[in-house]
């Protein structure tokens, strides 16, 4: 991994330990926030194999779906959401806009 790849991980995972309890947010927004706007999938990659102390949970797509390859499953991730009082329905964030993560940096 050479010094860009390391600095946008290091930024996608500063972010997310940015996004506070009871709300979510995407891999586009981490991506621009990380000032690679086209990254999302790359951001997908940082979030399977990223530190695991961060609230992946809370990472969702641009829809507010819930990741299919979140560890356990989309299950899981529900039930992490619920925790923090987040509900979701067929696999979609319920509120998805409301709760959509805008950071003022």
């Amino acid at each position: 991994m050479n010094d860009l790849d390391n600095n946008f991980r290091t930024k996608v995972e500063d972010l997310m330990s940015k996004v506070p309890r009871g709300q979510v947010t995407t891999y586009g927004d981490l991506a621009a926030l990380a000032g690679h706007a086209h990254a999302a999938r790359i951001v997908g990659g940082v979030a399977h194999y990223g530190e695991t102390d961060l609230p992946w949970h809370r990472l969702v797509n641009r829809f507010g779906g819930l990741a299919s390859g979140f560890h356990g499953g989309r299950e899981v991730q529900a039930q992490l959401l619920g925790h923090e009082g987040i509900t979701c329905t067929d696999y979609i964030v319920d509120n998805f806009k409301a709760i959509r993560w805008h950071p003022n940096l």
